[in-house]
């Protein structure tokens, strides 16, 4: 399957000091392939219009729009394009939603986060404190999963929101998804899904998840800068969103605030497809099933090879669920002794690897296992165009500098 990907990501050819570009970034955002670049270029020469206006180019981008919704929609498995509404980034959108639930809310009411989680997906909702709204959270384990016990005890019948990652974007944890929203129904909380880190890896069915929103990011898979939100249908139309008077009062557009990045969004359709070009099926939905399934077995393949090569060297610790977990995002965050995250990072950055250091925004999780102090982790993710040459070189490249 590699050599077939990688040949459509134009950004892969770079050669930068002598070598050919290595990206273990793709945590924090992919790269692109060349449909997605095509996708955007031609709404800028032949559609660049805003929407619901009489003439060609206008009605060019309401079907562009509609249809965006539309591929989302399968990607996510989700009702229909009605549920899915778009933004700057997922962040800004969670603030508005954030900012609309807590209307109906009174003092005393409870929000359920997550020491694990996004910053995206903990400020949001530790915003609304100055409500009077109690804002808990859930502990992390040392092994990066979440404390569920501690989740029980700290979810009542004051509980009005459960805001919860389906994968960390540091540890690689997948969350047990099944059991937060027993809890949450349980109680009749909402349930606020951050699957930024999920829907790159792992198969997103929202009605399998039966949450009331999910967000997520096109870059995170093979597209441009584009927030998503879904939401249960009817359950946008029950807020209080604000004053401004939006293009159309009811669901998805009561949430979009302004006017979107339509070539962005064909962006987004055209990312859609190419995650569906790697599966198989009669519809698209079925495409990407197989597709995830695919990708799912490459990228886990990686990270073992990954994992095994940092566990040989002396003086790193690897951090999150062990890989032999079935469900896990293909991402390992590690640290070395005697040396910052930062400093590994700028000498692989020297041998062509691209790879991060920090805290990632999960700033929470790193401050609870003590590593703010010491620059947080080093961290790789796999992509569907990464390879085995690659994990290969990093590990070489790794032992070299600590020798």
């Amino acid at each position: 399957m590699n050599t077939a990907v990688r040949s459509q990501f134009p950004s892969l050819k770079r050669v930068v000091n002598d070598h050919q570009i290595v990206h273990l970034d793709g945590p924090a955002g992919t790269q692109v392939p060349q449909s997605v670049i095509d996708a955007i270029v031609n709404v800028y020469t032949n559609s660049n219009a805003n929407t619901h206006g009489q003439f060609i180019t206008s009605q060019e981008t309401d079907v562009l729009v509609d249809h965006t919704r539309s591929q989302v929609a399968a990607l996510l498995g989700a009702e229909g394009g009605h549920t899915i509404s778009f933004g700057a980034n997922m962040t800004s959108l969670n603030f508005v939603l954030a900012n609309a639930i807590s209307r109906s809310l009174q003092p005393g009411d409870e929000i359920l986060i997550t020491q694990l989680d996004h910053e995206a997906n903990r400020g949001p909702w530790l915003h609304q404190r100055r409500h009077g709204i109690v804002v808990r959270e859930v502990l992390l384990e040392e092994d990066g999963s979440l404390d569920y016990a501690d989740f029980e005890k700290k979810i009542s019948e004051k509980t009005r929101v459960v805001a919860i990652g389906l994968a960390s974007n540091i540890f690689g944890t997948v969350n047990e998804i099944d059991r937060v929203r027993q809890m949450a129904y349980e109680v009749g909380a909402l349930l606020v899904v951050d699957a930024v880190h999920y829907v790159p890896h792992l198969l997103t069915d929202v009605r399998e998840i039966d949450c009331d929103f999910l967000l997520c990011s096109s870059y995170k898979f093979y597209g441009p800068h584009v927030g998503i939100i879904y939401s249960r249908p009817g359950a946008l139309d029950r807020l209080d969103i604000g004053p401004l008077r939006v293009q159309t009062q009811n669901a998805p557009y009561r949430i979009e605030r302004g006017t979107l990045n339509h070539a962005a969004l064909a962006g987004v359709s055209a990312a859609v497809d190419f995650m569906a070009s790697l599966g198989k099926g009669d519809t698209l939905r079925n495409k990407i099933i197989d597709a995830l399934a695919n990708i799912q077995k490459h990228e886990r393949s990686l990270a073992q090879q990954l994992y095994l090569g940092l566990r040989d060297i002396d003086g790193v610790d690897i951090y999150g669920p062990p890989l032999k977990e079935t469900q896990r995002a293909p991402t390992l965050s590690f640290t070395v002794e005697g040396k910052r995250p930062e400093q590994i990072c700028k000498e692989l950055a020297e041998r062509s690897i691209c790879a991060w250091d920090g805290h990632f925004y999960a700033i929470r999780a790193v401050e609870v296992m003590d590593l703010m102090g010491q620059g947080g982790v080093t961290r790789m993710g796999m992509a569907v165009y990464n390879t085995a040459e690659e994990i290969d070189y990093v590990i070489e490249q790794l032992n070299a500098i600590l020798r």
